[in-house]
């Protein structure tokens, strides 16, 4: 095998064939669920909760996935084995699944549209490290803006969808406010909510405190909460307002890529020191040492990688 393969309503094909028709509600409407994990040494890691959170927003929007979680189990385990070969051992793979509303009934008619057949589709990429591998060092900068989460009336928020576009009108605004900064909404009522790639959590002296509402309930989020319990760290869930965060003495994000990445500058302004804080470093040790690898190494080395290609 010389190319990566991916998995398409039932079909495994090298990954340039793998596409959706432009008559797709993913596209056309951006009317698909989708899931996100990775692997370390090439083992996936947490795929029960990723799937478990999968099935359940396929079930909340009614996009039928159209086989049961035990085979799409298998059919993740197998696009990791076979892609892994083709990606070096120190790297990792990062695995998509994703599920659309079929075709657009308004382009193919009513015979071609009886049945709305979902379209179901997984696939594998190798993790862009370069991307992450200074902020381990350096830290995020976050900024507010202007766009707000989706009320929970429209969409649920434990649902991880791919409605997208709010997501990038916040990151053009997050630019224009500071180039490097990434963007953090707020509810209705001002309260921090998350960023486009994961939960944001703030320290207060020993304790950590992350949003309690208007978020997607995060694997990786859930994970360092274990690891801070095992610390005797406080993991709380609580409202966060905007000057929680400027004044918290450090704060992070979790998500599936990364794992955990440090923000040491909000709105212009540093957090703490400017620097990663110690309740990070702590966490990011206990998670590297529960899966075998040394992330902030493995970020660096999979940089110099991606550099050198």
């Amino acid at each position: 095998m010389t190319s990566p393969i991916a998995y398409v309503n039932g079909s495994y094909v090298p990954i340039e064939q793998a596409s959706l028709h432009v008559f797709d509600l993913g596209i056309v409407g951006g009317v698909a669920v989708t899931e996100m994990v990775r692997t370390f040494h090439h083992q996936p890691f947490r795929l029960n909760q990723h799937l478990d959170r999968f099935t359940q927003s396929s079930l909340q929007t009614g996009l039928e996935i159209g086989i049961t979680t035990d085979e799409l189990r298998r059919i993740c385990e197998r696009l990791i084995n076979e892609n892994a070969k083709l990606i070096p051992e120190h790297h990792d793979l990062g695995l998509i699944v994703f599920v659309t509303g079929g075709e657009n009934p308004t382009y193919v008619g009513a015979n071609r549209s009886s049945g709305g057949q979902s379209t179901l589709v997984a696939h594998t990429f190798p993790l862009p490290f370069e991307l992450w591998a200074s902020t381990y060092q350096i830290g995020l900068h976050l900024v507010t803006v202007g766009t707000h989460s989706i009320p929970d009336n429209v969409i649920d928020p434990r649902i991880k969808h791919r409605s997208r576009l709010h997501w990038h009108l916040a990151a053009r605004e997050a630019r224009k406010i500071d180039p490097g900064a990434m963007a953090i909404l707020t509810d209705q009522a001002g309260q921090l909510t998350e960023t486009a790639s994961g939960n944001l959590c703030v320290v207060d002296r020993t304790t950590i405190i992350t949003p309690s509402a208007h978020v997607l309930e995060g694997v990786s989020r859930e994970f360092a909460a274990e690891l801070a319990a095992e610390a005797g760290i406080g993991f709380v869930h609580a409202p966060v307002s905007p000057d929680d965060l400027s004044h918290s003495d450090e704060a992070f994000l979790t998500s599936t890529p990364h794992c955990l990445l440090p923000i040491t500058r909000f709105n212009k302004a540093p957090i703490g020191n400017g620097l990663p804080g110690p309740i990070f470093q702590r966490l990011i040790e206990a998670w590297s040492q529960a899966v075998g690898t040394d992330i902030s190494e493995q970020m660096q080395r999979g940089a110099k990688d991606r550099v050198s290609t």
